[in-house]
């Protein structure tokens, strides 16, 4: 949330992270969006956080409360040896009183969210086409992880001298490189849209939630976006949107690639358009267009 001020050094630290999964096809290039066990939906997103340190010695004080109150003595997800939520807080395997928990913490906090969607229906139709175009074209799902860095980081490498990056690390590999390539192709789409050439140092680093507050910070706001798209279209919608409208005033830009809005394809929510049922309801009915 920083801005570059005369000679001043300014740094940035985000924390990124993923919800849902980039796979569109089985092994036999069935689609498989949408089945038991793959998102509708995948979705990145970066969280500015003002104080690292701090907010990782804040939820590591909240975990210790929680841990010796007795009032979660013996729930699974709590005891050291499952590895979960003793271990750091991540919203899908925390029970719902110690969610909210940390959520009234995040929402206290000097932070702000920005995240980019796509719709994965839309993709496998995109990738179907290029398939037909080009037979022995194969889809990658790093592919989509890796554009959608470059989408996600596009805008507002003027805000600081200096960027600190933390990605959550993603299987056993390690994709340092591909990160610094989507981080570059992503600069180098701001110089030319702006026409300024970036002057920002670019640190870039891996590593687990545990120890880390942003990244932990971050996967719990991820988790209400993806509640939001995933229940949007289900009998759930309003129990599951309401996160949405939670973490509305630490929410920059939510870039959703494949909406359709005012007959054009793509729309930011954010402040000035926030992002709701009754928004995203109003043209749902609209017929979209091709992917890309």
């Amino acid at each position: 949330m920083a801005e570059v001020n005369g000679n001043e050094t300014t740094t940035i630290h985000y924390f990124v992270d993923e919800a849902g999964d980039p796979r569109l096809f089985d092994a036999k290039g069935r689609v498989v969006v949408g089945t038991e066990g793959c998102s509708k939906y995948f979705i990145l997103g970066k969280l500015d956080v003002d104080e690292p340190a701090a907010l990782t010695a804040a939820l590591e004080k909240l975990c210790a409360d929680l841990l010796a109150d007795p009032y979660f003595k013996g729930i699974p997800s709590m005891q050291p040896a499952q590895k979960k939520t003793a271990l750091m807080f991540h919203a899908k395997d925390d029970v719902p009183e110690v969610r909210r928990e940390v959520l009234k913490l995040l929402l206290a906090q000097k932070v702000r969210f920005y995240a980019v969607v796509r719709d994965k229906q839309e993709a496998a139709s995109h990738e179907a086409r290029l398939r037909e175009k080009q037979p022995k074209y194969r889809y990658r799902p790093n592919d989509m992880y890796d554009g959608l860095v470059s989408r996600l980081f596009r805008p507002r490498w003027y805000r600081a001298n200096v960027f600190n990056i933390r990605f959550s690390k993603r299987g056993k590999s390690d994709r340092t490189e591909a990160m610094r390539k989507a981080l570059e192709n992503a600069i180098a789409e701001f110089e030319q849209d702006f026409g300024v050439k970036n002057q920002a140092k670019v640190q870039i680093s891996h590593s687990a939630p545990p120890g880390s507050g942003g990244l932990q910070a971050v996967d719990y706001f991820l988790w209400a976006l993806q509640r939001f798209y995933e229940y949007e279209q289900t009998d759930k919608r309003d129990s599951e949107c309401r996160y949405v409208e939670l973490i509305r005033e630490l929410t920059g830009e939510i870039n959703d690639l494949d909406y359709v809005c005012e007959g054009k394809r793509g729309v930011l929510w954010g402040p000035r358009r926030p992002l709701s049922l009754a928004a995203r309801m109003a043209e749902m009915s609209a017929k979209k267009k091709p992917g890309i």
